[in-house]
């Protein structure tokens, strides 16, 4: 995939994971950027756990992306709440 599929699959992913979780107030090139490191992330973990890898555009890669997105921002907005108190 090329930068241009990356940054669209990312923002992709990103958007969808934030509206799963919900009150995350990442702004949009966080989310982008969440969301490309969560299509990296959920790669590599669906890869070592046989679920594939994020192959292009598809459903399948789109899930994994998404999954690996939703963890990011998870543990992006635990480290924001660990700020704030």
């Amino acid at each position: 995939m090329g930068i241009i599929s990356w940054i669209i699959l990312g923002l992709i992913t990103g958007l969808l994971a934030k509206a799963i979780m919900g009150r995350d107030r990442a702004g949009l090139v966080v989310t982008i950027l969440l969301g490309i490191a969560g299509a990296v992330v959920g790669g590599f973990l669906g890869t070592r756990l046989g679920l594939g890898a994020v192959s292009g555009f598809n459903v399948r890669s789109l899930l994994i992306a998404m999954g690996g997105a939703v963890l990011l921002l998870a543990i992006h907005g635990m480290i924001k709440r660990g700020r704030a108190h």
